[in-house]
């Protein structure tokens, strides 16, 4: 006799149709074979793309707010770096002021890679734009966004049995 639970096959389309992380997830990876095939002339991926554009600012950035930025962890962050500083596209740096840190910075080379990508990246996105109905790439965004505001602050799975539920605010995908 098995003692597996059977779960209805309208569970599995009710998930499929509503799951907000399957959907993201699915657009994700729609957008970014759609930036990577863009941007392959360039020689970057949109990962990498997104990487060196965090680094063009005033002052080399700590590695700290870079990953906060892309939403990655500073393990992550050190993988995806190797392959920009083997091409001589983005230097890592000691701290001047601790020296336990490290300073990202996009070299003269990067800087001009990332200045060949840009009107690649203006024109695939401007398209983007325009295929999105009702000028709803806006709402997208604010509401992308505001998923990630709510991500920030969603109970842990441990924490969950602790926590009361909070009305109005998603609870998971």
């Amino acid at each position: 006799m098995s003692n597996s639970i059977e779960i209805p096959f309208s569970t599995t389309l009710l998930v499929r149709d509503t799951c907000l992380c399957l959907h993201v997830q699915r657009a994700a990876r729609a957008l970014a074979r759609l930036f990577d095939d863009a941007l392959r002339p360039a020689g970057l991926t949109n990962g990498q793309f997104s990487l060196m554009m965090s680094l063009n600012r005033p002052e080399p950035p700590p590695m700290g707010p870079v990953a906060a930025l892309l939403a990655m962890d500073q393990t992550t962050l050190t993988a995806a770096l190797k392959p920009l500083q083997r091409k001589g596209w983005v230097s890592v740096m000691e701290n001047p002021r601790d020296r336990r840190g490290r300073l990202l910075m996009l070299t003269g080379e990067g800087k001009a890679v990332l200045a060949k990508a840009l009107p690649i990246w203006e024109s695939t996105h401007a398209a983007l734009d325009d295929g999105l109905p009702g000028g709803g790439v806006t709402r997208l965004r604010q509401d992308l966004q505001a998923l990630s505001g709510v991500m920030v602050e969603a109970p842990k799975p441990a924490e969950t049995s602790r926590r009361p539920r909070q009305s109005g605010r998603p609870t998971g995908a």
